[in-house]
């Protein structure tokens, strides 16, 4: 199951550039309705909502010193990454707090025939590697992850692409094909990208049932 992350950062470029790169290292951006596995917050201040319900990374001001980093601590955070951060760096910060808190996590996502390392970003189906995009790696991760579930497009568009609610475009339906053919290439068999006509798709894995698109 994919960690579930909130950012409760405000500025705005920071949050885009995670929006874009955090799903594709394998984890679940939520909402603050939402069940979350760790927050990653801007502010010290207003933390305190946060740490009944998750561990706190604090990304820091730039100017931020060891004060910053005490008080962030005394007040029960996880961690302090002042900013400019290492994306990197960020990605296993977050997934060593993961560890301690969530030691089941896996780095491995396996559906059926189709494998997908989380560390490595390589992708099988049996034992043929598979050569994807990076739009195509995301989608297939997120579906992975949780096989059995129909995700909506609306859903697919904003957790994978960041669009925002209501957005109408042919990219998801675009990359689900050049998808389900490359599964397919490699001995995926059946149509392992299944298009639920009129709602969205669902990674077949070990489900029986006919692809409808």
């Amino acid at each position: 199951m994919a960690a579930a992350l909130l950012l409760a950062d405000a500025e705005p470029e920071t949050r885009g550039f995670l929006e874009r790169h955090l799903p594709g290292d394998g984890f679940e951006l939520v909402s603050a309705h939402a069940r979350f596995d760790l927050v990653l917050a801007g502010d010290v201040e207003r933390v305190d909502r946060w740490l009944e319900r998750a561990p706190v990374i604090v990304l820091g001001r730039e100017q931020a010193d060891s004060v910053d980093r005490i008080h962030a601590f005394r007040q029960g955070c996880d961690d302090y990454v002042p900013r400019p951060f290492d994306y990197q760096e960020l990605v296993e910060r977050i997934r060593a707090v993961l560890r301690r808190v969530r030691p089941e996590i896996a780095d491995v996502v396996e559906s059926g025939p189709v494998r997908v390392d989380t560390r490595t970003r390589v992708v099988t189906v049996g034992s043929v590697a598979v050569l994807l995009a990076q739009k195509e790696y995301e989608l297939l991760l997120r579906l992975a992850r949780d096989p059995e579930r129909v995700f909506t497009k609306e859903e697919l568009l904003q957790e994978v692409w960041g669009y925002r609610a209501g957005a109408r475009t042919r990219t998801l339906d675009s990359h689900a094909s050049r998808l389900r053919r490359k599964l397919r290439a490699a001995g995926g068999g059946e149509e392992l990208v299944e298009n639920v006509w009129g709602v969205g798709y669902r990674l077949l894995g070990t489900l029986g049932g006919e692809a409808t698109g």
